[in-house]
């Protein structure tokens, strides 16, 4: 295949700052060869990171390379793209992928860093792309998700992650074209274990910011994390993924970060919630989504579809959407029936 050549990014967050950042990069010596663009929804959001050359509403400090170039015109940033980077919240993909349909073509790999799950029709964001685009062409779809914090990814700290295709091809082509020193990329086939890993981290990430607001210690913690993987690992196989991927990168590695680090935006919803304060006044007070909150009631609702049990996502969708209190839900979990680990 030849070079990569353009790269758009579709989404103007941290974390499609911070892979523009990645795509940039990954470029190798003579930049010039390579342009990204990054693309967010709100025009001035854009002039403004067209002006200063960073982001400083999401991920500040970080300066723009002279080859990464932000607009708020999709057919500009899709244009001539080879590879697209998908980085918008799960709750607005549908709707963005949507307006992509005039600018889209079937040479173009995607490549979806969107982790969540849509909340109306249960679909991971590969069955959305599928779905918006299917009587266009059948997209080539590449799953990214691991241990990845923006902040620190744009910092160049050393950090690995996971890219899933359908077709090995798409999935290396994808590694070789986005891989840099300071940011690994490992290919697997499992797109459906790399995103409900992915999803659901969230949802346990969040109770285990509870725990830690509540008071307790990392006894407790570490608990309610190997417990949480448990149940998605149970979700995710009775959906086809495979065991391998829930104890790698994608699976266990980011369910650790997400649920343990201070940069995660869905621990610090758990943490807060911990402390007594109210959903609401918690959310209005963050810049970045936190995709745990909506993702909580699709993983839910999903869990029920198959005939899962997760006693711990359910008890964070009974705190975040029927008002229970943090203290008894988690003395049901606890005081659940005695039964072996395995």
């Amino acid at each position: 295949m030849t070079p990569v050549q353009r790269i758009a990014v579709i989404g103007a967050g941290s974390w499609g700052t911070a892979l523009a950042l990645v795509a940039a990069a990954s470029s190798g010596g003579d930049r010039a060869l390579r342009r990204v663009t990054l693309w967010g929804h709100r025009p001035a959001h854009l002039a403004a990171l067209a002006t200063e050359r960073e982001n400083r509403q999401y991920l500040p400090g970080f300066r723009f390379p002279a080859n990464l170039t932000p607009t708020a015109d999709l057919a500009e940033a899709l244009d001539g793209a080879q590879i697209v980077l998908l980085a918008t919240p799960s709750h607005v993909t549908r709707e963005t992928l949507t307006a992509m349909r005039p600018y889209v073509g079937p040479t173009m790999v995607f490549v979806s860093a969107t982790k969540g799950i849509e909340t109306d029709t249960l679909m991971r964001m590969s069955e959305v792309a599928f779905d918006v685009w299917h009587d266009l062409f059948e997209p080539r779809y590449v799953a990214l998700s691991g241990p990845n914090f923006a902040y620190e990814v744009a910092r160049g700290d050393p950090t690995a992650t996971v890219v899933a295709a359908f077709a090995p091809r798409w999935g290396e082509y994808v590694q070789n074209a986005l891989s840099i020193p300071t940011f690994r990329l490992y290919y697997n086939q499992d797109i459906t274990g790399v995103e409900i890993a992915g999803a659901a981290k969230n949802v346990i990430a969040i109770a285990a910011g509870v725990v830690t607001g509540l008071g307790f210690g990392h006894n407790t913690v570490v608990t309610l994390i190997t417990r949480g993987l448990a149940e998605i690992t149970r979700l995710a196989t009775a959906l086809g993924a495979r065991l391998e991927t829930l104890s790698g990168l994608a699976g266990v590695g980011d369910l650790f970060l997400t649920a343990t680090g201070t940069l995660s935006r869905n621990r610090y919803v758990g943490v807060e919630l911990g402390k007594g304060r109210r959903l609401n006044d918690i959310l209005a007070g963050m810049t970045n989504v936190a995709e745990g909150v909506k993702t909580t009631k699709a993983i839910h609702a999903l869990a029920q579809k198959q005939g899962v049990e997760m006693p711990i996502t359910r008890g964070m969708y009974q705190v975040l959407y029927e008002g229970r209190s943090v203290q008894d839900t988690l003395a049901e979990i606890m005081g659940r029936p005695l039964r072996r680990e395995y």
